[in-house]
């Protein structure tokens, strides 16, 4: 009878440390992009594992910020937009770590010239309109002064956008960013904007999430901070294993693209006083940054 208890309090005590275990695993909700690559990297090292940290990847930061806004995972990745959004929406987000700023890796594709989208009587914009694309596309046609009456919005994910074609009858408007404009070049869409000439509008990508979840796992989120400083690290250290150990995430993209990608963004897990000065007034607050 000794022996039956004894065996049923170690079984409870089992399943009691794994039920534990499943509460305390985090989740990160992503989607795929250059600047991301440090959390590829690190899942597919299984420095993530090492802290029952979870990647949740998707084709779109729209998707992305839909699992977390519904539960599904603890931190987010986001740009402003996304990040101001959930805000908006009621959920008490914080910005706690910084990746990364895009300096060209978001762009504006299209089977037109500039002048041919000036004058033109429709255009037709495909993007994803809960997201940062929009404001970039917003402020692309501010300055050239396009009419924005004439645009026929169309919102997919980058997944669907990656499998336009252009046509010769239809004016045809990307907002995209790497890796899923390299497939739409090779079709024959052009650039002819980026976040790297758009002065008027910066691009921070940052890993987000509530103050609950900042309060209860700080010494876990520092140790995530650790891992991503490690992971771009390695990753600048040597792209050819980087490249092989996260392009499956990537899109599968060639080497040559997965290194010129790099050239399209700018790291700032470790931001300068200069940058922080700028993004103040965008809401992100010095003091709830892990450093």
């Amino acid at each position: 009878m000794k022996k039956i208890l004894l065996f049923a309090l170690i079984s409870l005590l089992f399943l009691s440390s794994c039920t534990q275990k499943k509460k305390e695993e985090l989740r990160i909700a992503t989607n795929s992009w250059i600047g991301y690559a440090p959390l590829f990297y690190a899942k597919e090292k299984g420095y993530l594992d090492a802290l029952n940290i979870k990647l949740i990847t998707n084709v779109s930061l729209a998707e992305a910020v839909d699992i977390y806004s519904v539960g599904k995972a603890d931190l987010v990745t986001t740009t402003l937009h996304e990040y101001h959004m959930l805000k908006n929406s009621g959920h008490a987000i914080v910005p706690i770590i910084l990746l990364d700023r895009s300096n060209g890796g978001d762009m504006i594709l299209s089977n037109r010239t500039i002048d041919e989208l000036v004058n033109a009587k429709q255009i037709y914009a495909y993007l994803e309109i809960d997201s940062i694309n929009a404001e970039i596309l917003e402020d692309f046609l501010q300055h050239y002064k396009i009419d924005q009456n004439k645009i026929k919005y169309i919102n997919k994910d980058q997944a669907q956008i990656e499998d336009l074609k252009p046509q010769k009858d239809k004016n045809i408007l990307i907002v995209t960013y790497v890796p899923y404009n390299l497939s739409l070049e090779k079709k024959g869409f052009k650039e002819i904007a980026s976040t790297k000439d758009m002065e008027t509008i910066v691009v921070i990508d940052s890993l987000c999430s509530n103050q609950a979840t900042i309060d209860i796992y700080q010494r876990r989120l520092q140790e995530l901070k650790q891992i991503i400083d490690r992971s771009i690290h390695e990753i600048e250290a040597n792209k050819q294993l980087s490249y092989e150990i996260t392009k499956g995430y990537l899109g599968n993209i060639s080497y040559d693209e997965y290194v010129n990608s790099f050239k399209l963004i700018e790291w700032i897990n470790n931001p300068s006083k200069k940058l922080l000065k700028r993004i103040k007034p965008m809401d992100y607050d010095e003091k709830q940054l892990i450093k």
